[in-house]
């Protein structure tokens, strides 16, 4: 390894284009360069392989071609990383004290070396390659600020202590201020990195900050964004919305409005409601539906997408919190038509929407009866066919024939839900996050 040694400049060559400040300065300057080759150094001699000195020591061997061939496999294998070495200690060098252009083809080396060498994530993140990175995000030129983010995101790719080094490093603080000057490509891969780093939502290592979830937000409102921009974005906030502590910065952010707008695009229906059943289960979250004058207008009618059984279930599972213990919510959900659907989706919904359909044409049926009383038939004599009766004979013999079409009614409901309840179905796991929803059974 005394070729690969060499290589490396020595601490007294030129130093880069802050030598004309003072000599402290450059001094520092350096010292900082003496410590990086030092590392550079140190990992080029852990990698140096000894399997040739040992193939070459087993002259036991019975088959000599088989040893010359290790023999040549190994000095490709040391050539393979000696290469890699050298890509990684340029590559660094580049980063730290190179021109803004040789940063920006830095960066676009270290995605490839990370890409297709697992291994190297962590020693890459240890030569302090992160920090300028992310500085690199807030650039105003666009190609160096995606080669900054594809950069970040392949290293922050499986490695749990490299997500942490970025997130500590201020990437949050460095995301724009203005989504509409981003273009698409930059704006997606903002939002893939974004969401590699909220899978430590559920940690304390990244809590849950404005600066994200506006961000996420501006990109969900734009009407330049696509819809997998959009998916991804999504992703991101579910994310965030598993945590129920971030519940009320995701609902002063008014995140609320923003996914009830999208659970009509069926692309991204499933992944808005799936926030929005998180976000239900918290006082903030169901308060803030309640007051939504889209709720329940618009839950009502995914009710119909006979094709997206998923968006079925959760449109009913949020419906059935917000009318739980509610007779305000049950009520304007009657005006708004909700029963004739319920019984739709009760029969020819999927076992798991059926079984909450039921459940709560169930309420609805109950609270009419309640209203009603008990009914034990008129209570006045008989008329015969034929008889002479007065207005207010008439009068009682339209109410109890009322009566008896709103029994009638109600009996032809109970056997339907009867009919619609089947025991083969799946059981579901019972709400356990509020007291609001830990009595519903399904």
């Amino acid at each position: 390894m005394s070729t690969s040694s060499s290589s490396f400049p020595s601490s007294a060559s030129s130093p880069p284009s802050s030598s004309s400040s003072s000599p402290s300065s450059v001094w520092l300057v350096a010292y900082m360069k003496l410590k990086f080759f030092t590392r550079i150094r140190r990992f080029l001699r852990s990698k140096a392989p000894h399997k040739r000195n040992r193939a070459a020591s087993d002259h036991h061997a019975a088959e000599k071609p088989r040893i010359i061939d290790a023999v040549v496999d190994d000095d490709e294998e040391e050539k393979k990383d000696t290469d890699k070495s050298m890509v990684l200690q340029k590559s660094v060098k580049r980063l730290h004290f190179g021109t803004w252009e040789e940063k920006e083809m830095a960066a676009e080396q270290i995605q490839r070396l990370a890409r297709d060498d697992v291994s190297a994530k962590k020693l890459i993140a240890e030569l302090g390659v992160i920090p300028v990175l992310v500085s690199m995000v807030a650039a105003d030129e666009s190609g160096r600020r995606r080669a900054a983010i594809k950069a970040l995101l392949e290293l922050a790719n499986g490695t749990y202590t490299n997500k942490a080094l970025i997130v500590d490093a201020g990437l949050y603080t460095k995301l724009p201020k203005n989504i509409e000057e981003i273009d698409e490509s930059t704006r997606q891969e903002f939002a893939e990195l974004i969401s590699s780093l909220c899978s430590l939502a559920n940690t304390q290592s990244c809590p849950s900050s404005y600066e994200i979830i506006s961000f996420l937000i501006s990109i969900l409102e734009s009407k330049k964004s696509s819809i997998e921009t959009k998916e991804v974005s999504l992703g991101a906030l579910y994310k965030l919305s598993i945590v129920l502590e971030n519940a009320g910065a995701l609902i002063s952010n008014g995140v609320v409005q923003t996914l009830l707008m999208l659970s009509l695009e069926k692309q991204l229906s499933e992944k808005a409601l799936a926030i929005l059943g998180h976000l239900v289960v918290t006082l903030m979250g169901k308060k803030a539906m309640e007051e939504n004058q889209m709720v329940p207008e618009r839950l009502i009618e995914i009710f119909t997408w006979e094709e997206k059984s998923k968006c079925q279930e959760l449109s009913v599972y949020i419906l059935m919190i917000l009318a739980h213990q509610s007779s305000t919510q049950r009520a304007k959900m009657a005006r708004a038509g909700i029963v004739p659907v319920l019984v739709k989706v009760s029969l020819l919904g999927s076992p798991l929407a059926q079984k909450r359909a039921t459940k709560l044409l169930q309420w609805f049926k109950d609270e009419r009866q309640a209203k009603m009383g008990p009914h034990s038939g008129p209570q006045t004599g008989r008329i015969s066919i034929g008889s002479p009766c007065n207005p207010r004979e008439a009068e009682e013999g339209k109410k109890m024939m009322k009566n008896l079409v709103k029994q009638s009614l109600y009996k032809n409901l109970e056997m339907i839900t009867q009919r619609a309840a089947s025991p083969s179905s799946s059981n579901l796991k019972s709400f356990a996050i509020s007291t609001s929803s830990k009595s519903l059974p399904y």
